[in-house]
């Protein structure tokens, strides 16, 4: 346990229409899971609060109206502080889509910081207000509680500079364009599973990670780093995605802008919320719902979208490593899904690939062949862990300082 740092964190993912949130104990050296749950349909009259522990028991689970972020974060504090005493609760931990330039490492929030992410909502235009809404509805239930906010591009931070780059003139990059990297809280959690696992040695090698899910990307990470990811600049590039299209020609918006006067808002609707999986298939952009309807023409031509543009994605990001020692499927698709894992790397035997059909199937951590020269592993992510340990060892970080300052 970080030194002087006790009592429990509240993890917090606020998105457009929810708040997921977990509760962490710190009273070891590893924060402990202690309840999960969300507040959905947020600015519907029929909301939904549900929550379980660890085991899986309902804690509560009821439809009630949640007009918007600040009554859902106030319905959760006070649920949380009914259940505990106050002092208990030492900090919120917050999921933030995008850190901008300068955020190589999560932060507590401050005013400045506040500001500095609203500047940024430009660049993230359908994630940081929501995130930032969870923000300001913490901070008027209780002023008084540390919050902090975990980026997930800072894990991109030190990515090469060419891998950085555009391909616009060099003056747009002063105005913040340029690729920046997202799903960071998940790929730090995963190469920190390898290390902890397998050792430093295995955690420095080359690896790709998969972050297979309603949202999609991949990561190609070496000695640690990222040094290459299919998303840039907004969380629209690189795969297919539920409803997003992933890598669009250009010329294809600049069509539907001019030659079919689409307005912006239209095509940014059309970009984030219709197309992907949903919009190939015209039924659903689950990928558990299309497989099981795979039948279908429309849902089998969506599913074989993805799988392809993952392996020439996959295949891609080799490249930047020089090689590949080993591949992680990690999201809700890619720790879940047998089927998916195999198409995808059906005919990549020659980066090395190998997959165990039997170890697949039975949802096996290692599920490569035993000759398999790249070790190909599939298991859950815990984007909420990362951010309650990031947000102990601030505030672990910060009482330090505070005692030395006292004692000096």
């Amino acid at each position: 346990m970080t030194d002087g740092v006790d009592g429990t964190i509240l993890v917090i993912n606020s998105g457009s229409s929810s708040v997921k949130f977990a509760l962490f104990d710190l009273a070891a050296d590893e924060p402990r899971r202690v309840w999960q749950g969300a507040l959905e349909r947020i600015g519907f009259d029929a909301g939904r609060f549900a929550a379980t522990d660890v085991r899986g028991t309902i804690l509560i689970d009821e439809t009630l109206a949640i007009p918007d972020h600040v009554v859902a974060l106030d319905l959760l504090l006070g649920w949380v502080e009914d259940r505990m005493s106050q002092k208990d609760l030492i900090a919120v931990g917050h999921r933030v889509v995008h850190g901008g330039e300068e955020c190589d490492c999560s932060l507590l929030v401050t005013p400045a910081l506040e500001a500095r992410l609203k500047r940024l909502i430009p660049l993230a235009p359908l994630h940081l207000p929501h995130n930032l809404a969870g923000i300001v509805a913490v901070r008027l239930r209780r002023p008084d509680l540390p919050q902090v906010a975990s980026f997930d591009t800072a894990f991109h931070h030190g990515l090469p500079r060419v891998a950085r780059l555009t391909g616009l003139p060099r003056r747009f990059e002063e105005d913040g364009i340029r690729r920046y990297g997202f799903h960071g809280l998940s790929y730090e959690f995963v190469i920190d599973e390898v290390r902890r696992r397998d050792g430093d040695a295995a955690a420095d090698g080359r690896i790709i990670v998969a972050h297979l899910g309603n949202g999609a990307s991949m990561a190609a990470i070496k000695d640690g780093r990222s040094v290459e990811t299919t998303m840039g600049f907004s969380t629209l590039a690189g795969l297919p995605m539920g409803t997003r299209p992933g890598d669009l020609d250009p010329g294809v918006l600049l069509h539907l802008l001019i030659e079919k006067q689409m307005p912006a808002e239209a095509l940014q609707d059309l970009l984030y919320d219709a197309s992907g999986l949903l919009g190939i298939s015209g039924l659903s952009r689950n990928m558990a719902n299309l497989l099981a309807g795979q039948h279908a023409p429309e849902a089998a031509q969506a599913i074989e979208f993805f799988c392809h543009h993952a392996r020439r994605h996959l295949a891609g990001l080799t490249a930047a490593l020089g090689g590949l020692d080993r591949l992680v499927f990690t999201g809700g698709i890619g720790a879940n899904s047998p089927e998916i894992r195999a198409r995808i790397c059906d005919g990549l035997g020659y980066l090395g690939l190998s997959l165990d059909a039997g170890r697949n199937a039975g949802h096996e951590r290692v599920v490569s062949s035993d000759g398999s020269p790249v070790l190909i592993e599939a298991f859950k992510t815990d984007e909420e862990l990362v951010i309650a340990r990031h947000a102990r060892d601030l505030l672990g970080a910060s009482s330090t300082v505070e005692k030395t300052h006292a004692h000096g």
